[in-house]
């Protein structure tokens, strides 16, 4: 995968088409990267093994390099080529010789400056052009619809084969599967072309000049100075004008308001803590605050030897317990988990969540609507 990030990137463009001069206030800012991402690239790397390998192309065996490498990782990685596989076998049916491209690099910067990116698959099929991504996190689950990520790469795609193919439409596929989520999406290409012309151009050009109006809101989450941006600051503040009066002092149109920022002030307050301990042990001082050393738990300094000697004793040193559903679906595999223990597997009703309108799960019944269906 290539090792240089292009300013107004595909990844990252859900953050900069809302937030314009976010772009070149992150450009300096050192990416210290994190394990997830260390592990999504290596997940990746995976991925594109095994669909090469299924395709029955040359490719390096890469998973002795691989430093996250886990039977997780392992079963996703298959997952994902057997997912592509299928997608081709059912493209076959319509185009006999479909295309197949693999970590291929995408440019739309026709319409983004210097933009660029990488696929991590893309089919071309007569009329029909396919963007297949991987997501390899199991924070957020990341859907396909009106995704500017894929929409970017769609138009890389197009750059490269809309003079020799047909194509009429484009199918965006993202594939999450520790989120067990398949998202696709499909869009009319002469609908893509409008908004690169009139939303994605115009705008990426601001971003790259720097201008722009700043605009906080859930496109903050990756933004590297999520920290200590005025703009945000001043978004999550605003609850302060209800100066945290008790809720019943409060009416429902109050507390929607609240409710609509309450994760984000959360996570925001979490994110300027973060950023003021990473000052503080560098040697900067916050007034009213020091650093000291947090709580920590005893670790055994050798579990095998610990082992050894308690059963030295006459003791047994390990507990026993059935392995949990995911764990036993690691042991025997999917097919033999469900031809063995299906009959014994029960989903209780989830807990009740508090979510906004936009969530894509159906609402449950309340106890008003439970006593009108008794009525």
């Amino acid at each position: 995968m290539p090792n240089s990030h292009a300013l107004l990137s595909a990844s990252s463009s859900y953050r900069w088409l809302a937030c314009p001069p976010s772009a070149r206030l992150c450009e300096n800012v050192e990416d210290k990267g994190s394990e997830y991402a260390a592990e999504g690239t290596a997940a990746h790397t995976l991925c594109e093994y095994k669909l090469k390998a299924a395709l029955g192309m040359d490719a390096e065996n890469p998973i002795e390099n691989l430093n996250y490498y886990n039977e997780e990782m392992e079963n996703c990685a298959n997952e994902y080529a057997l997912f592509v596989m299928q997608l081709l076998e059912e493209t076959k049916k319509v185009c006999k010789d479909p295309i197949v491209l693999i970590e291929q690099r995408l440019d739309f910067s026709k319409y983004v400056p210097e933009g660029f990116g990488t696929g991590d698959c893309v089919i071309i099929a007569d009329d029909t052009l396919s963007v297949i991504d991987y997501k390899h996190g199991k924070g957020v689950e990341v859907s396909a619809e009106n995704s500017p990520q894929m929409m970017c790469y769609a138009l890389g795609a197009l750059e490269i084969f809309d003079s020799i193919y047909d194509i009429e439409k484009i199918q965006m596929c993202i594939f999450q599967p520790r989120r067990e989520n398949v998202s696709t999406y499909t869009i009319d290409k002469a609908e893509l072309l409008k908004w690169a012309e009139n939303v994605l151009a115009p705008t990426a050009r601001l971003a790259f000049e720097g201008k722009g109006e700043f605009c906080a809101g859930e496109h903050c989450r990756f933004c590297k100075v999520k920290a200590n941006c005025r703009k945000r600051a001043e978004y999550n503040l605003e609850l302060a004008k209800y100066d945290f009066e008790p809720p019943s002092t409060l009416d429902n149109v109050e507390i929607a308001a609240i409710l609509e920022k309450a994760d984000e002030l959360i996570a925001w307050a979490g994110d300027v803590k973060d950023y003021a301990l990473q000052k503080a042990l560098s040697g900067e001082t916050f007034p009213g605050f020091k650093v000291v050393e947090g709580r920590s738990n005893r670790k055994y300094t050798n579990e095998y030897a610990v082992a050894e000697k308690v059963k030295d004793a006459g003791y047994d040193p390990y507990e026993h317990s059935v392995l949990g559903i995911t764990a036993m679906t690691k042991m025997l595999g999917k097919t033999k988990f469900n031809e063995l223990l299906s009959e014994y597997i029960h989903k209780p009703q989830g807990k009740p969540v508090l979510v906004p309108e936009s969530d894509r799960r159906k609402p449950m019944n309340t106890a008003k609507e439970d006593f009108k269906e008794e009525k």
